[in-house]
């Protein structure tokens, strides 16, 4: 009889990493007791992931608001910097103000509306339309924002994100000034040296800035791309992907993983005779449909993974076959001849009918939302996620 269970996603318990932990030791060791508890056997091309934070925290990847501070007083002289397209994320954005705050002597945050690049919503389009309001024109002050839409508070946290905002940056000894704009180059009447903040966007973001006479401009993935007094730091992505650790001091995105993830690749084939594929990943990429939050706040899903996650899928669509090619046959005729066309697939299906509503993206943000909906992002104490029979397909037995 052919084998009734396709893919499997497991999440694996491990300890509380600290820094200064053998992250490498601490993985393998975690999916090989795993096994041995779960009674489940390896197999080639199974996959390990692992979460980003655990790396960082092992790596000790860490820095302060007064790390934070530094630089950016470093690279725009502590005077009036803009802000521009933060999330609205106490998690991800809060202790990045406090930093420049501290760092400077004004602020002014220039929010896109009605929601940030991640989906967070600070009003409604619905609203947005009723009060006739252009948001591809308009350029809103407090007072107007407040004026038309009062005191929205974000669905989920129940947090007023400008009032928020607003209170960080006074709270760290800063003047502050909140303006509502999508285009780039407003922030530019206000201050001409500006911190980018946007995460998916940033490169065009920083051109559009610069051909408009900004003087200084930095990302946020250029803050704390090298060490300030020996704190953490991450050389590509700057704060980028930065999550609270403490009231004063984030955790970095984790930089260096390729050696990491190579490592782990090696010491499970030692420890099992197959050749298992590993990766490192943060924030899946998908949408929320309530909320509209579209998960991705790191820069990437995956920072490092091993050869074998190149790529993206290659796959028929079942579906299609048997409403069209197959559509006279049933029973064992209508599965052998789809087994059959998955056998003689071609290696590249891209613009193929039968390959129509696959879904071709990288392989490294398929299993890393996998992974992200898996581990969750709470207490369910399984940092590391173990995939089996991802690459299988219909005739595999």
């Amino acid at each position: 009889m052919s084998r009734m269970i396709g893919t499997v996603s497991r999440g694996v318990r491990a300890p509380i990493i600290k820094e200064g932990d053998d992250i490498v030791e601490i993985v393998t060791s975690s999916v090989l007791e795993a096994s041995e508890d779960a009674g489940f056997k390896f197999n080639d091309r199974d996959i390990v992931a692992m979460t980003e934070a655990i790396v960082a925290r092992a790596q000790g990847n860490y820095a302060t608001v007064d790390d934070i501070a530094a630089d950016v007083k470093a690279k725009f002289g502590g005077e009036t910097v803009g802000v521009i397209f933060p999330i609205l994320s106490r998690n991800r954005f809060a202790i990045c103000l406090r930093g420049i705050a501290k760092g400077a002597k004004k602020v002014v945050i220039m929010l896109s509306y009605p929601s940030d690049e991640v989906g967070n919503h600070l009003v409604s389009m619905d609203a947005i339309d009723e009060k006739g309001v252009d948001p591809y024109k308009d350029v809103l002050s407090t007072a107007k924002y407040r004026e038309l839409f009062g005191y929205e508070k974000h669905t989920f946290t129940g947090v007023d994100y400008v009032e928020y905002y607003e209170s960080l940056v006074r709270e760290c000894g800063a003047e502050c000034e909140i303006i509502f704009a999508n285009n780039a180059k407003a922030i530019l009447d206000y201050t001409k040296n500006v911190i980018n903040c946007d995460i998916h966007t940033r490169a065009r973001t920083k051109r559009i800035l610069k051909a408009a006479g900004a003087e200084i401009v930095y990302g946020l993935d250029e803050i704390l791309n090298a060490p300030v007094n020996g704190s953490g730091f991450n050389a590509d992505y700057g704060l980028l992907g930065s999550n609270k650790a403490t009231e004063d001091k984030v955790k970095l995105f984790p930089r260096d993983c390729q050696p990491v993830v190579d490592a782990i690749q090696k010491k499970l084939f030692e420890a099992t005779g197959k050749k298992i594929e590993v990766m490192v990943y943060g924030d899946g990429a998908f949408k929320d449909p309530v909320g509209k939050i579209w998960e991705l706040a790191d820069p990437v899903v995956s920072p490092a993974y091993t050869s074998g996650l190149v790529g993206t899928p290659n796959e028929l669509k079942l579906k299609y076959l048997a409403d069209n090619e197959f559509a006279e046959l049933s029973g064992d005729e209508l599965k052998e001849a789809i087994k059959g066309k998955i056998q003689e697939k071609d290696d590249n299906l891209v613009g193929k009918m039968a390959s129509e509503g696959t879904t071709p993206r990288r392989l490294t943000d398929l299993i890393g939302s996998l992974c992200d909906l898996t581990s969750g992002s709470g207490d369910k104490g399984t940092p590391i996620v173990f995939i089996q029979g991802y690459f299988d397909n219909y005739t595999t037995d």
